[in-house]
């Protein structure tokens, strides 16, 4: 069970459309900053596989400009 926590920052201008878009993913849990163009991400995957499978969904989203890991556990 990975969990991971990021901070992710949007394109400029797209804070909102990236709330959407990382809410619509499964396994993702956003909240944003109040004061400043941040998101929190946590991630929580059952396995290896489903974590690899959405490290590359978040690569395709056009409205993220970066991730920035604060934390990552695994089982392992």
């Amino acid at each position: 069970m990975p969990v991971f926590s990021y901070l992710a920052y949007p394109v400029s201008g797209s804070k909102a459309q990236l709330v959407r878009d990382l809410a619509a993913l499964d396994f993702c849990e956003v909240t944003p900053a109040e004061n400043e163009e941040v998101l929190i991400l946590v991630t929580d995957t059952p396995d290896e596989k489903t974590e690899k499978k959405l490290q590359e969904k978040l690569k395709t989203i056009k409205s993220l400009e970066s991730l920035g890991m604060t934390f990552g556990h695994t089982d392992q």
